[in-house]
């Protein structure tokens, strides 16, 4: 079942994480990820469809944004923890749908590193969990991405109870694969209660909008 809330005298506000992040190396080179970010642009646009009020905080990528969607564009993980605590406060729902690198360079250079120069060793330091973060801020419906290599529900059971979330969404990294551009990955839904939904063969628009159709449908 599809829900359309456009008649609603209250739109739901919905905040929609996507993309990757970068984290600076230098001033020409960064950290990263092979994120292209369409997933979340895909939930954003079709939150919108149904009326909602929609925030997307993007990392970079060159997706032209859903009309009507307001959009914050962010580059490393600090920067979009701060946009998303920021933008929370007035949410209903949130997916975290961004993949965020988990480490930055602990003294990113202010020059650019020259070939040639003596070796360069690059020391990392965490990332804030911005995944936990929003956990402990409870009052909406937070959804979690979790891209695994092995133990996908394992490993996605585990992550949904950690952060406190009402769902996770997982899928697998195959072996010499990748999910990030794949147009129709295989996904895991796993929400509070334990109930498990698997979509295959789906589209990230049509796997976007049976998303939705839970959340929404969702109580906390």
């Amino acid at each position: 079942m599809r829900v359309d809330i456009r008649a609603d005298r209250k739109r739901p506000t919905i905040l929609v994480t996507a993309g990757p992040t970068r984290e600076k190396i230098d001033p020409v080179r960064f950290i990263s990820n092979y994120s292209t970010g369409t997933f979340g642009y895909e939930i954003a646009r079709e939150a919108k469809r149904r009326g909602c009020r929609v925030t997307l905080i993007s990392g970079p990528t060159w997706l032209e944004v859903p009309r009507g969607v307001k959009v914050v564009r962010v580059e490393s993980a600090v920067e979009m923890r701060r946009a998303a605590l920021k933008s929370v406060k007035t949410s209903d729902y949130v997916i975290m749908a961004a993949a965020v690198s988990d480490w930055r360079v602990a003294y990113p250079q202010k020059k650019k590193i020259k070939r040639g120069t003596a070796r360069k060793r690059l020391e990392l330091v965490e990332n804030p969990d911005i995944l936990k973060d929003l956990g402990s801020k409870r009052g909406r419906v937070l959804v979690g991405f979790a891209l695994e290599t092995e133990d996908v529900e394992k490993n996605a059971v585990k992550k949904l109870k950690e952060k406190n979330l009402d769902f996770i969404i997982a899928n697998k990294l195959s072996p010499g694969g990748s999910v990030f551009g794949e147009n129709k990955p295989s996904l895991l839904i796993i929400d509070r209660s334990g109930h498990k939904t698997v979509l295959r063969d789906k589209t990230k628009r049509e796997s976007a909008k049976i998303i939705l159709d839970k959340i929404l449908n969702f109580n906390i």
